[in-house]
């Protein structure tokens, strides 16, 4: 039985990551105009140890908690959104990866984690392209898109389906096989450069291929085994929950020195009760998301796979806590009145959690089908991914 693994290299990676804050402030409006996070900032969040929180302890990453991971990613996102999204994909990939590849994948993908000698991954398995059998692995062609963070990477995780065997699976390649289309022009998120990429009948050989639904972990301990699709729960969790924080701390700094002045709207009731209920959603988002994955924790640590209830409590934490945060978000934007309308940190991060709430983490068909399951209409469903499937 493997157990969860709570890292000492917590505390450490916090105080480095409080160290670079100022640092991922002051180039978060410079990484916004170029479309990815500086060469400043990447370097930064490479130095700390920062990617390292996803890898298998046993391949010499910190391999963190669920908790210790949602704590990390919040730090980052407080002091950037986007910054905070480009980590959270990337050091997911680049560690999920680790944990799931065989021993000849991950000899090559990591050689010495420690010394700061392993690869990094962008790149999304939520839209498939297509695999062919080839001899000792496979052929992959298509075209994906949202390659957050593809500027920090040096490889790409992407997923196709093959229809001869049937399965869906995970690959992963050095990114300068795969092609580039420098098409990332939206309203939030900007500096997470995640474009699209194509890729057109390319050899991926079979060790560096597994299922986009395994649980089954061939490096490290517990926490591999919630899969890929909790594991991007965790850290959307992380993400809007350091939004959050972030525009409520932005609309206090505002208001004190806006209070005291001639017809000041922060100066009145109706103020004092909506900024209390904003504080009240936020920290009761992040009360449950702690409390959920406390109770998943102790599943994993006792060798055991989340329940339905689990998976279906985890799914529903997300979303509470991603619209929870849309709702702060609404109430900064509101009271800071025509400030939040100028370019800045304020309006910034408006613009990102409106990018953020777009996810499929958090879409209504999610939503959907945790009420099916827990109103007792789908009583022996599953999740495979995020879906809710019933059994065959």
């Amino acid at each position: 039985m493997s157990e969860l693994h709570v890292s000492d290299e917590f505390d450490g990676l916090i105080a480095r990551l409080d160290e670079i804050t100022p640092l991922l402030k002051d180039n978060a409006e410079k990484g916004e105009e170029l479309g990815r996070l500086t060469d400043e900032v990447a370097q930064a969040l490479q130095e700390t140890g920062a990617f390292k929180v996803g890898i298998p302890r046993e391949l010499g990453g910190y391999e963190f908690s669920p908790r210790q991971v949602i704590e990390t990613i919040a730090k980052v996102t407080y002091a950037d959104a986007s910054a905070g999204w480009a980590y959270m994909a990337l050091q997911m990939v680049t560690g999920t990866t680790a944990a799931y590849l065989g021993p000849d994948g991950v000899a090559d993908l990591y050689p010495d984690v420690p010394g700061g000698r392993y690869a990094r991954m962008a790149g999304q398995g939520t839209r498939m392209g297509k695999a062919v059998r080839a001899d000792g692995g496979y052929r992959i062609s298509g075209q994906w898109s949202f390659a957050s963070g593809i500027s920090m990477a040096t490889h790409i995780h992407t997923a196709a389906f093959c229809e001869e065997t049937g399965q869906a699976l995970v690959f992963t390649f050095p990114k300068e096989q795969a092609t580039l289309v420098d098409n990332w022009d939206v309203m939030g998120l900007r500096a997470t450069n995640s474009i699209d990429y194509v890729c057109e009948d390319l050899f991926v050989p079979d060790s560096h291929v597994f299922e986009t639904s395994t649980m089954d972990a061939k490096h490290g301990g517990a926490i591999y085994r919630v899969g890929l699709a909790n594991m991007a729960g965790i850290c959307h969790t992380g993400w809007a929950l350091g939004v959050g924080r972030r525009m409520l701390d932005e609309l206090k700094a505002l208001v004190a020195k806006k209070t005291g002045t001639p017809g000041a709207t922060v100066d009145t009731g109706q103020f004092y009760a909506e900024y209390a209920k904003a504080e009240a959603k936020l920290r009761a988002a992040a009360a449950w998301a702690m409390e959920v994955w406390a109770d998943n924790e102790a599943t994993l640590d006792a060798g055991e796979l989340l329940s339905t209830e689990q998976e279906t409590l985890t799914r529903l934490m997300l979303n509470n806590a991603t619209w929870s945060v849309h709702e702060v978000g609404l109430t900064a934007y509101k009271w800071a009145g025509t400030a939040a309308l100028r370019r800045g940190d304020l309006q910034r991060f408006f613009r990102d959690l409106h990018a953020g709430t777009q996810h499929v983490t958090s879409g209504p068909v999610v939503l959907q089908n945790c009420g099916k399951w827990l109103a007792g209409l789908a009583p022996d469903a599953r999740w495979v991914f995020l879906d809710l499937q019933a059994p065959r």
